[in-house]
């Protein structure tokens, strides 16, 4: 009879219905979306902060001319989309990572899960509905 040590990080039990590739798309998803949100920060970066005069004119008028044009409603939507799912899909691995216990796990990703659709389910809201008007 021999003992054997487990290797530190050697994967959990496998279960035999998860035979797909998701961790693969999830690390194509980081990559790509890495790459994305590169040029998508510094566009926003630039229009915002470097062309016509900085930050200085960044006001609720600014934002509200910004908003009349679908193309930076789509743009922000797509950073706020981005964003939050690539910052989620990272802490999905820390916490199978760190996280011994399968109840920690689980708790601790579904309230990443629930505030991660809060904010973009908000967000998306914010963008869609701004009102120019208010007052």
């Amino acid at each position: 009879m021999s003992l054997q040590i487990e290797a530190p990080r050697s994967p959990r039990r496998q279960r035999a219905a998860n035979r797909t590739n998701f961790e693969m798309y999830a690390w194509v998803f980081m990559r790509l979306s890495g790459l994305l949100l590169v040029v998508l920060v510094f566009t926003h970066l630039f229009v915002n902060a470097f062309i016509d005069g900085g930050v200085q004119r960044i006001s609720f008028a600014f934002v509200a001319g910004k908003y009349a044009s679908p193309f930076w409603q789509v743009f922000d939507l797509a950073l706020l989309w981005l964003a939050q799912l690539h910052g989620t899909n990272g802490l999905r691995v820390i916490i199978n990572d760190y996280a011994e216990r399968d109840g920690t796990r689980f708790w601790l990703k579904m309230l990443l899960y629930v505030t991660t659709t809060l904010i973009i389910a908000l967000g998306t809201l914010v963008i869609f509905t701004f009102d120019p008007n208010l007052s």
